[in-house]
């Protein structure tokens, strides 16, 4: 099987703003997906908002909370100089991937909301039927997508994100810009969750939306299944044109 052009792209805030609270990037959520992708020799380019550096959630790097998949990237010298050297967003053009992952990470609450770049990689992509991924806090780079109509692009997709009863649960509703399960819901979003912290995935054609952190590694494993399933019908449409245009020469 081909391999596939893959982007993650993450947040670059490491701050909760008017707050002395660090946050960044959930580890297990970015890792989950990373080692589905590479495991299978899948292409991986990794950006974030400004380049460099991925912000990390400290309280996602605790011995108590880490995955064997976290323990393994932080042992691992390639994967880390890749969190460390990460492109700007301005630098990668959605026409040169298959997919696009978005993983949990509290920092997109601000610097991924009316973030035009980003916006326009995940229309573009979307444009182009491409699978596009998105977890947990990650699911806010939607809330700024417009239909070609004007619409909320979030009205009537089925979705899901960090619930109201998660944020609660880990004393962030009072810390957020807003709460992402309510913008979705008034943006006209068919939202759905399982039970808090758990495993929970959406998919409404080409979007995948998982709930939360232990949502990611399946989130990652239908994008991926997706992905290969939307190249291979357009392999196949590419040769059907060369065949029906040498069948006229």
């Amino acid at each position: 099987m081909k391999s596939l052009n893959n982007l993650i792209i993450t947040t670059s805030n490491n701050k909760v703003f008017n707050a002395r609270i660090k946050t960044g990037v959930w580890l297990e959520t970015l890792v989950a997906a990373y080692y589905i992708l590479k495991d299978e020799g899948e292409n991986i380019t990794i950006v974030t908002s400004k380049g460099g550096q991925i912000p990390l959630d400290l309280i996602s790097q605790d011995t108590v909370e880490v995955s064997a998949d976290a323990i393994r990237f932080q042992e691992d010298s390639q994967a880390m100089y890749r969190m460390s050297h990460t492109l700007p967003l301005n630098e990668v053009k959605a026409k040169n991937f298959d997919l696009v992952f978005v993983p949990d990470d509290y920092g997109a609450m601000w610097d991924f909301v009316d973030n035009k770049k980003l916006k326009q990689i995940l229309e573009d992509l979307n444009r182009q039927n491409k699978p596009i991924g998105l977890v947990g806090h990650g699911v806010a780079a939607l809330i700024s997508l417009t239909t070609d109509d004007g619409e909320p692009f979030v009205k009537e997709k089925k979705l899901t994100s960090v619930s109201n009863s998660e944020e609660d649960a880990m004393q962030l509703n009072d810390k957020s810009p807003f709460l992402l399960e309510s913008k979705l819901i008034s943006f006209g979003a068919l939202y759905s969750k399982g039970p808090d912290f758990a495993s929970y995935v959406v998919a409404d054609e080409n979007i995948i939306t998982g709930q939360n952190p232990s949502s990611s590694g399946e989130t990652a494993k239908q994008l991926l299944t997706l992905a290969h399933r939307k190249k291979k019908l357009r392999d196949l449409k590419e040769m059907s044109k060369l065949i029906q245009g040498n069948h006229f020469k």
